[in-house]
């Protein structure tokens, strides 16, 4: 299943690569999508975070109340004009999930825009579309939460 979002934020895109890849930043992030537990770092231009959340109910019968979703982006050098491009990897371990996609940062907007394009992949004969009609809002919710943290972080940093 495709998947698309956009988010823009009010700064310039060194200074919103800055605030992506602060692993404080992350921290919140996950802090801010009720993880119950969660861990993020960052080693150099890649970031990684795990977040246990609660399953969505068509998923819990699978999964059980909670799954544990990792995330790793990697991103690549910027452009002249500052804009940059990563590789997105989506997992729940221990399920037939995943996410490949690209993340694009550019200037635009208010400052600066990040567009996540992907496919959604739930490997589970029959019900795999259904599951990923599921989960595609709480891949995107988690993309709004970011959008919320980040608008709050650059506030915060101006």
């Amino acid at each position: 299943m495709e998947i698309s979002a956009r988010v823009e934020f009010t700064a310039d895109p060194d200074r919103v690569f800055t605030m992506v890849t602060d692993q404080r930043y992350l921290e919140r992030v996950c802090q801010a999508s009720h993880a119950e537990e969660y861990s993020a770092s960052v080693d150099g231009m890649t970031t990684n975070t795990s977040r246990t959340l609660p399953a969505p109910e068509i998923a819990a019968r699978f999964t059980g109340p909670t799954l544990t979703v990792k995330e790793q982006i990697e991103w690549g050098e910027a452009g002249p004009d500052g804009s940059r491009t990563a590789k997105v990897t989506l997992t729940v371990p221990g399920q037939p999930v995943e996410m490949n996609g690209r993340l694009a940062l550019t200037a635009g907007g208010p400052g600066t825009v990040i567009e996540l394009t992907g496919e959604l992949k739930v490997s589970i004969p029959l019900l795999g579309r259904k599951l990923e009609q599921a989960a595609a809002p709480a891949v995107l919710a988690g993309f709004d939460v970011q959008q919320k943290v980040g608008t709050d972080w650059l506030a915060a940093t101006a």
